[in-house]
């Protein structure tokens, strides 16, 4: 029979050896798993374009070919630019007639609408372009105030409470980045947007319960790069950075046609 200081040295040395096979196992175990990649987002059959303030529809006429080769079903909302009210009821107009999942993709101001519009059954994810992305309720003008005023600022006209820029900014600054001839023609096609547009206040902020990507423009002279950036951070929106200015839909209608295909689920062309 054993004595008990017999059997509490057995103890001890059992003790000890698991604790050195322990020490063993961590060095030789596997290394931690690491985070499963985000989800795949759901394969969407429609995608619809809202242009923002000082443009319209056509805006979006290189980038809508790319998408309709691709099978989606594409329409680019008439933006009345009249009041944050009459832009949301005219996506929700055209977002009611979508037969499926859908991409709602925003530019510039318009990224105020789709912050809005976007909680909306049938929108599958959001894709912001250069564009601002309220939370609810924001002050998005004391939000820019925090970033540096861009140059085109300078060129904006106010006539009978709409405003304009005038072509000398819109060559140089709003439309940096697209060829001449073509900046010429979006200058003759701008459309004039309500002075109380930009001090419209959102009631949702869809990027909080949507998939999101985020386009930002690295040469931006009309909205801040750091303002985007600040944004697509804020809403862990998936981002590309391009080197364009604030009208890459236009400058750069590839890369943009592959951020909204990506949000749809669908394959990138090969180039």
């Amino acid at each position: 029979m054993k004595t008990v200081n017999e059997l509490t040295m057995i103890s001890l040395g059992v003790f000890s050896l698991a604790l050195m096979t322990c020490h063993v196992d961590a060095q030789t175990s596997a290394p931690a798993l690491t985070p499963a990649p985000a989800p795949a987002p759901a394969q969407a059959r429609n995608v619809v374009l809202v242009h923002g303030a000082w443009a319209d529809g056509s805006s979006w006429s290189e980038v809508i070919p790319r998408l309709q080769a691709a099978g989606l079903h594409v329409t680019a909302v008439q933006n009345p630019l009249t009041s944050i009210e009459d832009s949301v009821a005219e996506t929700r107009r055209v977002l009611a007639l979508q037969d499926g999942p859908t991409v709602l993709v925003g530019h510039s101001w318009s990224g105020t609408v789709i912050s809005e519009t976007g909680t909306d059954p049938r929108v599958s994810a959001l894709v912001y372009v250069a564009a601002r992305a309220p939370d609810a309720n924001e002050d998005f003008v004391a939000l820019s105030g925090k970033f540096p005023t861009m140059p085109v600022r300078a060129g904006v006209q106010n006539h009978d409470g709409f405003t304009t820029i005038s072509e000398e900014a819109f060559i140089k600054y709003f439309a940096n980045g697209v060829q001449h001839e073509k900046a010429e023609v979006l200058y003759a096609v701008q459309q004039p947007t309500a002075a109380t547009l930009f001090a419209g206040r959102t009631t949702a902020a869809a990027w909080k319960s949507k998939p999101s990507w985020y386009a930002v423009s690295k040469l931006d002279e009309t909205i801040s790069p750091d303002l985007e950036r600040f944004l697509a951070n804020r809403m862990k929106a998936h981002t590309v950075e391009l080197n364009t200015g604030h009208l890459s839909l236009v400058s750069h209608p590839g890369e943009i046609a592959d951020l909204i295909l990506e949000a749809a689920g669908r394959e990138k062309p090969a180039r």
